[in-house]
Formats: structure tokens, sequence, C-alpha cells
């Protein structure tokens, strides 16, 4: 059991405007997140005592904290891993809360990833021939497009999932950004011989396949259930958050959701059918796909009939996924928009509210990561 179960939540959370060109920079994109987080908790920023972020955000902690006026930092610090920005930084944060080691932690991101340093280019996740890059690279595996399609297409080879039911994904997805005013997609359709006749970006991913190129800022305010159940919101109780380093199994196969999986479930308590709500890192619409059969919500090949039936749909669908309009039709904001997701459907706050959600999970990294995130009682 988590030393932190139910000792800690997610008190406010908050978002900037999502486009192409913000116009601002990075730090002031992260800024005005924070600021939204906090107002949301109805926390002052002189209370903050914690700050957490991805290791690839250009703003460092010392800068958030001079610039928003914290008196003291305590704790403070990154996760350099393809955990991006989430369950890591969620268990950290909380088992610091838990310790009595920082009583407000903020958790953030700020990124230009459209006008600035795009991850479709390999700016960001390029490594020049360094390291494990130097067997792969040279190869023309350059960007996380080349090297995740292998592993879209082995399963696609081992369990006759289809392209079209990738379609079903990026279809269900986008009819829940439509319901969602703050997604890039709001309001704008897509039907699936939309997707079917799309570009193919790098075989077997279609253009409506890969998750949008955003520039945004996301915060989510963490600090003891105790207080939180006090503030100017209904807290998101954490009952459980894990991160994973590796050991995936079989290389383009599985994906780490496979190794994380028992280990996470154990951890919770509960069993994936107790879940009513489902946020997936959706860098690729096939990786929802794996994710839900990797951490067992449906049996191994069953995810492709699964969706393609309607199961992850808001409207009539037995688990919602992506609910807000994910990666490829909200934002990609590397999982903070998953988690703001999650937390307001906990709250019953959503978009696309899934009715009486009393667990709400939420992968940041297809396995490296996830957090259960439970409605207070």
């Amino acid at each position: 059991m988590d030393s932190f179960r139910h000792r800690v939540a997610i008190a406010g959370v908050g978002e900037t405007d999502y486009s192409t060109n913000s116009g601002r920079s990075e730090l002031v994109l992260a800024l005005q997140a924070i600021t939204a987080a906090l107002d949301d908790a109805g926390i002052d920023r002189t209370e903050v005592d914690g700050l957490m972020k991805w290791s690839v955000d250009t703003s460092s902690e010392g800068e958030i904290a001079s610039n928003l006026g914290v008196r003291d930092l305590a704790w403070f610090g990154e996760v350099n891993q393809a955990g991006n920005v989430g369950a890591p930084l969620v268990a950290h944060a909380a088992s610091a809360i838990a310790a009595g080691l920082a009583s407000v932690v903020v958790i953030y991101r700020g990124v230009n990833g459209r006008s600035g340093r795009r991850y479709g280019r390999g700016d960001v996740t390029g490594r020049r021939g360094q390291g494990g890059a130097a067997f792969t690279e040279p190869f023309g595996l350059l960007t996380p497009q080349h090297s995740l399609a292998m592993t879209a297409r082995r399963r696609m080879h081992e369990f006759g999932t289809t392209s079209r039911q990738f379609g079903y994904v990026s279809v269900s997805e986008r009819e829940h950004a439509n319901r969602n005013p703050r997604a890039t997609f709001y309001e704008k359709p897509l039907t699936i011989e939309e997707h079917q006749s799309s570009r193919l970006i790098v075989e077997p991913f279609h253009l409506y396949d890969c998750c949008l190129e955003t520039d945004g800022g996301g915060a989510i305010v963490l600090t003891s259930a105790e207080r939180a159940r006090d503030l100017k919101q209904p807290p998101a109780l954490i009952r459980t958050a894990a991160q994973y380093g590796g050991g995936r199994g079989r290389a383009y196969v599985d994906t780490a959701a496979a190794g994380l999986a028992p280990r996470f479930w154990r951890q919770a308590e509960v069993a994936p059918g107790e879940v009513d709500v489902v946020q997936i890192y959706d860098h690729f619409a096939p990786y929802v796909i794996f994710a839900l059969e990797d951490y067992g919500f449906v049996e191994r090949g069953e995810g492709g009939p699964f969706v393609e039936s309607g199961g992850i749909r808001w409207d009539g669908g037995a688990l919602p996924v992506n609910t807000s309009g994910g990666h490829l039709s909200e934002a990609y904001m590397q999982g903070m928009n998953h988690l703001i997701e999650a937390t307001r459907q906990v709250r019953g706050q959503s978009t696309a509210q899934v009715e009486d959600c009393h667990l709400s999970f939420v992968d940041t990294g297809v396995g490296t990561g996830a957090v259960l995130l439970e409605r207070a009682s």
C-alpha cells in the first residue's frame, strides 16, 4: 500500500490556451498555467514550497520560484525519462508531501512545441547519434514516429490489429474534443473515411494517427488531502502513482505498460475493470490500443475490435478514453493535459463527464508512469 494513499490530493489544475503560435516565452506560459492552477485551488503563490518539472522544460525551478515570489523552495526536481510530464512527478511530489518535506508542490509545463522546437522534427528528441542512438539514427530512426512505427507494425502482424482500428481511436477522441472548447479541434469533426484517406506520415501512421504540435502551458497543484478538503475545488485523491524505468520484455512488441501493470494494480489494490475512465498517452493513436491491452483493460489482441465497436467513446462506450480529446485532438502537452482531465473527471467537471466517476486512471508514457485518482467521499 502506498504511504501517500488518500493522504495527498490534486487540489488545483490550470492551463493556458492551446495554439500553434503562442507569442509568449515558455517561461510565461508556465507561469500563466501555474497562476491559473493556484487560483483554481485557492492557494496563494507564496505558499508554494515545491516545484517539479520534466527535464526538457526550459524553465528552471529556481526561475519559476523567483517569478512566483516563493519564499522557501524546500522541494524541487525533475524526471529525465520517457515518462514525460506526469506520473513519475506525481509520485515524487506526493511522497514529499506525505513525508512532510513540502506542503504545496506544483508540477508545471510550458512549451512552444509548434512555434519553437518541434518534437516531430526531432528538435527535442534527437540524440545526434549519441548513446543508443548510434545504433538507430544512422539507419533512419530519427524521431519517435520512426521507432514507434516498428512496434505498431509488429503488433499488427501478431494480433491482426488494423489501420482502420487505429482510425477509430482518432475519430473517438475527436468526438470528445468536439465537446471541449479548450481543444484545438473543438467543433471540427473527423470521419473514419477522412482518417483512412489522409496521407501516411511514417507507415503505418496516417496523419490523424499523429499527435498535435502545440504551444501552451499546464500545471497541477498537490497538497495534503486534509487541507485539500477545505479548498475551492473537490479534491482528487491520489490512490496510487508509479513509475517504470526499463525492462520492456520483447522489443518492438511490448510497451512499458506490460512491465508496469502488475505492480501498479497491486499498489492500487483494485482491478482494471473497476476503473471508470482512462486517459492514455496518445502520441500516436495505435498506442491507445496497445496500452489498453498491456495494462489489462482488455486482452491482448482485443484492443482493436474493442475500439472499433465504440468501446472508448464517451457516448455509450464501456470505458471512455481521453475524454478531453487527448494529444490527438486537444493538445500535445506531454501528458499534462491528461492529468488535468483525469482530475476534472473525479471532480465531475469534464466536458465529456463520465457519470458517477469514482476512479480515474491516467497513463503518462504508455507504461513509464501511471496515476490512479479517486473521488473524495
